[in-house]
């Protein structure tokens, strides 16, 4: 079957993410998914005070170098995605009740997603990018919040801000302004591009 991707082997996606999955298949890119080991909290601690911009980028670029190590020869990409609302930056809650509170400190508010991307090969940095994206949720009631956060369940903590934005967590906002893949946390418009500059891509 014809195909865009030209070069000799798949991506490496070092995420287990299934929304990221979903969006490299949707492209036509082939990939293998490699989750990279490595403590994520612990990281984000090392890089307190830094912004969510800068942490997205840090934790994308650890992720794919950590993979990369066991791929000689191959394009292994890494991504991250952070929500910071004003000063603050968000993680992916750790229970309900975390994600409970992290919706009822963003209703009524706009935040910003920081969806980073880092492409490595032997331990160089090829390309890297965090472009943004603006999202407004809408006033929400204790008791909604209560109601989401049952009916989303588990999946909520898989995701900064306690919502997908392609599943129930599209209740929660009245105004989304930026590309939809750089929400869902890996931006396809700079990564193709980039793939198309380098020769893995038909251009």
């Amino acid at each position: 079957m014809p195909s865009l991707w030209i070069a000799e082997k798949p991506l490496v996606l070092a995420s287990k993410s299934r929304s990221r999955q979903a969006l490299l298949a949707s492209a036509g890119i082939p990939f293998m998914a490699q989750p990279a080991d490595i403590d994520e909290r612990a990281l984000e601690e090392d890089f307190a005070g830094a912004g969510g911009d800068e942490v997205a980028r840090r934790l994308a670029g650890a992720k794919a170098m950590s993979v990369s190590e066991h791929y000689a020869g191959r394009l292994v990409l890494g991504a991250d995605q952070t929500l910071s609302l004003d000063a603050t930056v968000f993680s992916k809650p750790f229970d309900a009740e975390a994600a409970a509170r992290q919706i009822e400190t963003l209703a009524g508010k706009t935040h910003v997603l920081h969806s980073a991307i880092c492409l490595v090969c032997d331990g160089e940095v090829l390309f890297e990018a965090a472009p943004q994206a603006r999202l407004t949720m809408r006033p929400l009631s204790s008791a909604f919040i209560a109601r989401y956060v049952e009916a989303a369940g588990p999946a909520i903590l898989d995701s900064v801000g306690a919502y997908q934005l392609e599943g129930l967590g599209i209740h929660l906002f009245d105004r989304v302004e930026g590309d939809h893949s750089t929400i869902l946390g890996l931006p396809l418009i700079e990564l193709l591009g980039f793939l198309r500059a380098h020769g893995s891509l038909a251009a």
